[in-house]
């Protein structure tokens, strides 16, 4: 007994150090926005990579969501004849919960393990020791324009997430299983409010924000050589999805 309380406490003290260390990375990478000079083409890549390369994925990613929210939705509400109210439940739970988690998830498989993988690669060849070398502050450099790349490219990914997936379910609802196009339109205007869109934007903007600060960090600290780049990436996919899963439950306690 007096070994496991000791171990469980040796992990939550690790878990706690791990996070300040992580806030100071932030704050002090963040800093760097406010120093000369900025760099504004690397932060216009970063968009691109972040943004637009994960565009496919969440395109198709919202689709599928969409139409099987309103397959799943119709067939329960049509037992209480309720069909009308498919696009207010398509569109809430949409912008409510699964469009910011959703598009978090998607970025960080495919644009945080990279962005770890690329880091981590920078770190055992030396290179962001050859930046600092050359006078040029890496977190200035490499990890600023990533993380306020993620504030720009993952809420505009999460709006596109919520429009394509409330299309899709408009093809399956409406197209396909005969609900009014003015009920369903109708019940989105009526049920989702200001309250509802920006909650679900405040949600892009920490998870996006979080995602790519651990892939930038567990490169940035990652153990030398290939198991050491093989390792941080793995962690970051995992500890992105608890982190976004963590964030989601507290944000939507707040905005309830």
């Amino acid at each position: 007994m007096k070994n496991l309380v000791s171990a469980l406490g040796r992990g939550g003290l690790k878990i706690v150090q791990e996070a300040g260390e992580m806030a100071l990375f932030l704050l002090a990478a963040l800093g760097q926005a406010c120093r000369r000079p900025f760099r504004f083409r690397r932060l216009m890549q970063e968009i691109h990579f972040i943004g637009l390369k994960s565009g496919l994925i969440v395109l198709l990613t919202a689709s599928f969501t969409g139409m099987v929210l309103a397959l799943q939705g119709y067939y329960t509400l049509r037992k209480y004849g309720s069909e009308g109210a498919l696009g207010s439940a398509v569109a809430l739970s949409l912008i409510r919960e699964l469009g910011p988690v959703l598009t978090a998830l998607m970025v960080s498989g495919r644009a945080g393990s990279a962005i770890t993988a690329e880091i981590g690669i920078m770190r055992i060849t030396e290179q962001l020791d050859a930046l600092d070398t050359m006078a040029i502050n890496p977190l200035q450099y490499v990890v600023m324009p990533k993380l306020l790349a993620s504030l720009i490219s993952v809420p505009l990914l999460t709006a596109i997430f919520d429009v394509v997936g409330i299309m899709g379910g408009y093809l399956i609802g409406v197209v396909l299983l005969g609900v009014s196009s003015g009920a369903y339109f109708s019940g989105i205007v009526q049920s989702v409010v200001s309250l509802d869109i920006n909650g679900g934007m405040v949600k892009s903007l920490v998870f996006g924000l979080t995602i790519i600060l651990v892939a930038c960090y567990k490169g940035y600290f990652t153990g030398r050589g290939a198991e050491g780049v093989s390792r941080a990436t793995t962690e970051t996919v995992v500890l992105s999805a608890i982190l976004v899963l963590a964030w989601d439950y507290v944000l939507t306690s707040f905005f309830m």
